[in-house]
């Protein structure tokens, strides 16, 4: 079955981005009154901060707000079991956005709700990720003493994958877009059509805030926004991979390979350095590609375009994977074989271009002493 694009572009999508949209807009007005939305002062000051003025963090409220008027517009095959999810998606929105109103949450907190969320989907609704596309494990994920630990494991990865990607303007809700457009063209080829519109439903209501994030940055996703975003497209991969039995879950992952590698680089470079796991830095690829083109071409006070930029460099390596996975839908083999590559890339790469921004840095210096 071939992806139709006039079956599931349809009215009500162009109003979800019309509603994403103009909640920014609300929020960014609101912002000078209210000095909560504002952004706090010391966020320009943290370790991983990538702008320089405070910026409203709350752009979450509008993704809340339009995935719960898309609510209204879902197949009545994919409500049932929904308000268990929203449910849970709430715990999680909540705590982020206590985060990004300044009132502090731990990381470990943060994460204990996460994982505690994804626990409430599968006890309410009953389901956990069945198979993972290794034809020896694959039995084993029916018992829930392994099928359960794996499927947390995940859906945590993912969402947590989005929060670290968000702070240049427009990557984290580009990559979110993205992946959900390329979830609802594997999800029509695999004819289970009601997921695949509901995937749209997402993507037009993360592309509005989009279109208010960049290329400014007047509004950012901030932990209630990521989080929920990632949480929302990990389980809605897991209902593919539960409904649609030809979908190589291999496949779905590259849907979301970006957030998810910038994750597995962190834990490797936290264990290497003997730092904390829970601990911000300012090395994730995001941040060293900005440096980069601050080092190398820009000059260090041109943050304004470097920001903006970053994105625009990072986009086809984004979407690479995501376009392979849309090819290699229900080819398991092979879509493994290129989350075996995209990985080896994505280190190599992140290994070289490290060594080339501190060789400019080193000649920087030298030449400023001679």
């Amino acid at each position: 079955m071939q992806f139709d694009p006039d079956r599931f572009l349809q009215p009500y999508h162009a109003l979800l981005v019309l509603i994403s949209f103009t909640a920014c807009i609300v929020i960014i007005a609101l912002a000078k009154f209210v000095p909560r939305l504002r952004g706090r002062e010391n966020d320009t000051t943290a370790v991983q901060s990538m702008h320089v003025n405070p910026t409203p963090r709350v752009g979450g409220l509008a993704i809340f707000g339009g995935l719960a008027c898309s609510v209204v517009f879902f197949p009545v095959q994919v409500t049932q079991g929904y308000v268990g999810f929203a449910l849970a998606m709430s715990m999680l929105f909540l705590v982020g956005l206590r985060e990004d109103l300044g009132f502090d949450v731990s990381p470990r907190l943060r994460l204990l709700v996460l994982v505690g969320a994804s626990l409430v989907v599968v006890v309410v609704v009953g389901e956990w990720l069945p198979r993972i596309g290794v034809f020896f494990l694959d039995p084993w994920l029916s018992y829930w003493v392994l099928g359960v630990p794996v499927t947390l494991l995940i859906s945590a990865g993912v969402a947590n994958g989005f929060n670290l990607i968000d702070g240049v303007n427009g990557l984290a809700a580009m990559t979110a877009t993205t992946a959900a457009v390329a979830l609802a063209v594997i999800t029509q080829q695999s004819g289970y059509t009601p997921m695949a519109n509901v995937s749209m439903m997402l993507a037009a209501v993360i592309f509005g805030f989009f279109l208010v994030n960049f290329p400014f940055g007047l509004i950012f996703l901030g932990d209630a926004g990521a989080y929920t975003i990632g949480f929302v497209l990990a389980w809605f991969g897991i209902a593919v991979i539960v409904n649609a039995p030809a979908v190589s879950p291999w496949a779905i992952l590259l849907t979301v390979f970006w957030p998810l590698a910038d994750t597995l680089l962190a834990i490797y470079r936290r264990t290497r350095r003997n730092t904390g796991a829970m601990l911000p830095d300012r090395l994730h690829v995001h941040q060293l590609a900005m440096r980069g083109l601050e080092i190398c071409f820009l000059g260090r006070k041109r943050r304004n375009i470097s920001n903006s930029l970053t994105t625009v460099v990072l986009a086809p390596f984004v979407i690479a994977p995501q376009i392979v996975a849309v090819l290699l839908w229900d080819d398991n083999r092979n879509a493994f074989y290129a989350v075996v590559v995209f990985l080896v890339l994505f280190f190599v790469t992140y290994a070289g271009a490290l060594s080339v921004v501190r060789n400019y840095r080193l000649k920087a210096v030298l030449g400023a002493h001679n």
